[in-house]
């Protein structure tokens, strides 16, 4: 049975471009999410795998919906996808319990590599 992500990022291209790659690369994406907020909900109603999760999103930023998600499911895998430049908060998102990072634009077998670490 495939690995089932739920797909989390405020712009719906990068969801749509991200989900593509996933499904192309043999995963299940169960859903997407815009924000922090409907990801924790999201993450509760779907129970994932695995969660990509972007940092930077209007309403509740991705290490805030990190930290949420940990505290109701603290053996949740969660791999991060970041802009250049965003160093500091990629390693917030670690300490807070991300598994790994993303860097957009996307490298299709970077992304397969983190994926399949953080389910492994």
């Amino acid at each position: 049975m495939s690995k089932r992500i739920l797909v989390v990022d405020d712009a719906a291209f990068m969801r749509m471009m991200l989900s593509d790659l996933l499904t192309k690369a043999g995963f299940e994406v169960v859903g997407q999410a815009e924000n922090g907020v409907v990801a924790v909900s999201k993450y509760k109603e779907l129970q994932p795998d695995l969660v990509t999760m972007d940092i930077t999103m209007p309403e509740m930023d991705g290490i805030q919906a990190v930290k949420q998600i940990r505290a109701y499911d603290p053996k949740a895998r969660i791999v991060m996808c970041s802009a250049m430049g965003q160093q500091n908060m990629v390693m917030d998102a670690i300490q807070s319990g991300a598994r790994d990072f993303i860097v957009k634009p996307f490298d299709p077998p970077r992304v397969t590599q983190a994926v399949s670490k953080a389910l492994a």
